[in-house]
């Protein structure tokens, strides 16, 4: 009798995973279709645009790997969000009069970069819930790729800088991103060591960054 109880509740708790997988799916790709079409049909181009693409569509592929069950479903789920996300912005642009394989500009064949560092970000989150060093690191260098990305926009001289970007977005999106590192950790020591992180690498990256620029822009004299 104890051992059919046992089996019993393996086998429920086994049915409660199988359905939250599920569920999990269905909520990333449907996700990625709303967040997709509402980025393409956002009529303001000014604040709401600018924080809108790309960060709503990283905070997606965050928020999908961070409640993965499992390292594969989170490749998945993320691959699928992303997809579905992309797939929705080109129907949506193509709707709106723009060429079908092209999306604000970039071509489809030109879309993997942009899909594998979407897939790459969930990853990176799903990584965050280890509670050794290793979170943090990971919550370390999500926060640095979304600083990074806030300073190359808001950098005069910058390629792809919008001057527009600094100082409104970029500091909403800084907060976020703080924000966003602080959720990821469960504890205040990692907290600390993953913002840490977080600043040196998105410092060593500006450094980066400026340092081409210089030698791609040399100063006169």
């Amino acid at each position: 009798m104890d051992t059919s109880t046992i089996e019993y509740a393996d086998f429920a708790e086994y049915d409660r995973r199988q359905r939250a997988i599920e569920h999990h799916l269905l909520a990333a790709f449907f996700a990625g279709l709303a967040v997709g079409v509402i980025g393409m049909l956002l009529p303001n181009p000014g604040w709401a645009g600018q924080i809108y693409d790309p960060y709503a569509y990283l905070a997606l592929s965050l928020a999908v790997g961070a409640t993965a069950s499992g390292f594969g479903w989170a490749l998945l789920t993320t691959v699928l969000a992303s997809l579905s996300t992309l797939v929705a912005a080109i129907g949506a642009s193509a709707l709106r009069g723009g060429d079908f394989m092209s999306l604000d500009g970039i071509p489809a064949t030109g879309l993997n970069g942009e899909l594998a560092l979407l897939v790459c970000l969930g990853l990176l989150a799903y990584a965050t819930r280890r509670e050794d060093v290793w979170g943090d690191v990971a919550a370390g260098a999500v926060g640095a790729a979304l600083i990074a990305d806030v300073v190359a926009r808001a950098a005069p001289g910058a390629v792809g800088g919008e001057q527009s970007f600094w100082p409104g977005p970029a500091a909403v999106i800084g907060v976020l991103t703080v924000a966003a590192v602080l959720v990821l950790r469960r504890n205040v020591r990692g907290r600390v060591r993953a913002l840490a992180l977080s600043a040196t690498l998105a410092g060593l990256v500006t450094a980066g960054m400026a340092t081409a620029m210089t030698d791609w822009f040399p100063l006169a004299g």
